[in-house]
């Protein structure tokens, strides 16, 4: 399982999210691990944990590095807004999908 902290971003393209992006060094690690859980164009399926709140996504690769999309009812669970400073709990895997 990885830890880390991040600023939550907001991106308004065409399919407006909110991101918060991994450090360097976690990306190392999850770029190592990649080519066993990554189900295509480079996403890695990961259970998040954010406060009390845990659920299913993928990691998105980004620019060189991964980035962790946030869904409306994460953020309204935690009151989390853009510019917030979050700590995130990752555990990579090939995890069957959930909401």
């Amino acid at each position: 399982m990885l830890e880390f902290s991040g600023e939550i971003w907001y991106w308004r393209g065409p399919a407006p999210f909110y991101f918060v992006t991994v450090p360097e060094e976690d990306c190392e690690i999850l770029r190592d691990i990649s080519k066993w859980v990554s189900y295509g164009w480079g996403m890695i399926p990961v259970i998040v944990q954010i406060g009390k709140t845990e659920w299913t996504t993928s990691l998105w690769p980004k620019e060189g590095r991964y980035i962790v999309p946030l869904k409306d009812k994460v953020r309204k669970a935690e009151a989390l807004s853009e510019g917030d400073r979050v700590t995130i709990k990752l555990e990579p895997g090939n995890f069957k999908r959930k909401s």
